[in-house]
């Protein structure tokens, strides 16, 4: 039986092991208790590789504004739309999660977005719905999130209540102490980090960036994998990965 070394799109490429892969050798990285290996936060590097050519070809023909910056994010893979959201983070100085267009503008050009000053402004207004000359950030980037079919958000939500165990809701770290040991994480062995760090590490890929408090909702941990879903071509082949990755 042979096994592979894969790397992926993510600041835990290293840390976590590899949902596609069952045969693969798993070292290091947050272990389900006792030795079962928590799921890669990201796609992998193939279906990366893949979504960006893919998404390249379809953004020399497509038209609408709203699938133009889409596709724009996606060829960076499947973290794009996240990393949008982290620049817009920074661009909003108030903290309301509301962006003027001013700073709208600024945030597509900090993410180096190609996109006419008509273009965007088109955009901008078919957000700002009541015209007040703002958009909900929360709402852009639901709506810049690729489509999902039914199946896959099923078992996307099947993971998060897996993951939730106390059931409020939401997933924080003392959920996750339940059903992961943080111990053998190799930064937490050298004492680079504590069991606490790792476990927000580990939480911070699906928070929101706009605002990492620990908690993460159905919605961000929705958010993450419509990144993830938009590389993977069928229903079957995602829901096997998500069975997989997290025993489901």
């Amino acid at each position: 039986m042979k096994s592979r070394v894969v790397a992926s799109y993510s600041d835990f490429a290293l840390e976590f092991a590899h949902p596609l892969l069952p045969n693969a050798i798993y070292v290091g990285g947050l272990l389900d208790k006792p030795v079962k290996p928590i799921p890669q936060m990201a796609g992998t590097a193939r279906h990366d590789r893949e979504m960006a050519i893919q998404s390249k070809k379809k953004l020399s023909t497509a038209t609408d504004p709203i699938e133009r910056l889409r596709l724009q994010c996606l060829a960076r893979g499947s973290a794009g739309i996240k990393g949008l959201g982290r620049v817009f983070r920074i661009m909003d100085d108030n903290n309301n999660r509301t962006l003027d267009f001013k700073e709208f503008l600024k945030g597509l050009n900090d993410y180096a977005v190609v996109m006419e000053k008509e273009e965007a402004e088109e955009l901008f207004r078919r957000f700002d719905r009541d015209g007040n000359g703002t958009i909900d950030f929360n709402e852009f980037l639901l709506t810049l999130r690729p489509p999902m079919s039914r199946a896959r958000k099923e078992v996307i939500m099947k993971a998060f209540r897996k993951l939730d165990k106390t059931g409020d809701g939401v997933i924080t770290i003392e959920d996750l102490r339940e059903v992961y040991n943080a111990k053998h994480h190799p930064k937490y062995q050298n004492g680079e980090w504590t069991e606490e760090q790792v476990f927000r590490k580990f939480l911070d890929n699906f928070d929101s960036p706009y605002d990492k408090d620990g908690l993460v909702t159905p919605e961000e941990f929705m958010n993450y994998y419509a990144g993830v879903s938009a590389s993977i071509d069928t229903d079957v082949y995602f829901i096997i990965m998500m069975t997989t990755a997290w025993k489901l």
